[in-house]
């Protein structure tokens, strides 16, 4: 399991997890569960770069269409194969195998981030 303590977040409901400078990024249990059974994922391309706080991608589940945003400015190193194949990974382990992009970034920009504790106070303590 996921240590959720170590992960920094968005108010968009997206986790990052740093190592060196390469940022994991995903969407949290309370965005996932909020969506619904995801069906579609479209994640950006390897290579592209993107900028923080813009929609980089998608997800769609069985109740709405989501936005998927950047939460860091940086270099798109790794999408998430298995998750376009089968998005309901996003479901069952969204701190796992459920993860999506993985970005090359600069590393102080994470401090920026909301740690747990702000997070939880931001959906309520619903988490």
């Amino acid at each position: 399991m996921t240590d959720l303590n170590s992960l920094k977040y968005t108010d968009e409901h997206e986790w990052v997890a740093l190592d060196g400078d390469i940022a994991t990024v995903g969407i949290t249990d309370y965005a996932a569960d909020k969506l619904g059974d995801v069906v579609f994922v479209e994640l950006p391309a390897v290579d592209s770069t993107v900028t923080a706080a813009t929609v980089v991608g998608e997800i769609e589940s069985t109740k709405s269409v989501g936005e998927l945003y950047a939460p860091l400015t940086g270099v798109v190193v790794e999408a998430n194969d298995a998750v376009v194949d089968d998005p309901s990974l996003v479901n069952s382990d969204p701190y796992g195998e459920g993860w999506l992009v993985k970005l090359r970034v600069e590393a102080s920009d994470v401090a920026e981030l909301l740690d747990r504790d702000a997070y939880v106070a931001l959906t309520g303590g619903d988490q």
